[in-house]
């Protein structure tokens, strides 16, 4: 990996289009950013040349990232590159810290608000899909049949997930009283189909 990692600050790998190769703390930091926040995308704000790095030398960071356990993807069409985490196993990274119940059911809405609206065609050119604070925590109370956190601790859980590059939040509306969201393709890494799986079983095994 060091040599790799030397090759392409060296500039021994071409440099992409148009552009200059990397220094080493450039380099580096896309690495950073990635362990960080797990889902990163062409505008996302402040990671410098982390996206255009991580896609232009995916074989680099696919093999570095394997080291560690993790499943690097370049998503073209959503502009997008992640950190696939492991489905099992013994985790000891940043992320695996347990989430409490109420970030979890805030996960769990964010998810299922955005399967719906791309079950109903309801996604931007962008591939996001869009809908307020208000129908997150209508999706908590029909869903998980709980009450949604308050509206400040509701932000605080969807700020946590927005660093993660799972969403994107609006100004709020003073009068209404809802800040709009955008849920990013992300979603779907943040909370993968086996953690859905596991949360189920979880769920049904506590009712029996």
């Amino acid at each position: 990996m060091l040599e790799a990692f030397r090759a392409i600050v060296d500039g021994d790998e071409p440099a992409p289009p148009g552009a200059r190769a990397p220094d080493a703390d450039e380099l580096a930091r896309a690495l950073q950013v990635l362990l960080k926040t797990q889902v990163i995308y062409t505008d996302t704000p402040g990671i410098g040349r982390s996206y255009e790095l991580a896609r232009h030398y995916a074989p680099f960071f696919r093999d570095y990232f394997a080291c560690l356990g993790y499943a690097f993807e370049v998503a073209h069409r959503d502009q997008m590159v992640c950190l696939r985490l492991p489905p099992a196993g013994v985790r000891h990274d940043m992320a695996s810290e347990r989430l409490r119940k109420d970030e979890t059911l805030v996960l769990l809405a964010l998810r299922l608000a955005y399967e719906e609206g791309l079950r109903d065609h309801r996604v931007t050119t962008d591939g996001f899909v869009e809908c307020t604070t208000d129908d997150i925590a209508d999706r908590i109370r029909t869903a998980a049949r709980s009450e949604p956190p308050e509206e400040a601790r509701l932000i605080e859980c969807l700020r946590l997930f927005a660093r993660r590059g799972a969403l994107r939040l609006g100004e709020r509306d003073r009068t209404e009283r809802i800040t709009p969201v955008s849920i990013l393709p992300g979603i779907a890494v943040i909370a993968p189909d086996a953690w859905i799986e596991a949360i189920r079983a979880w769920s049904e095994a506590g009712e029996d």
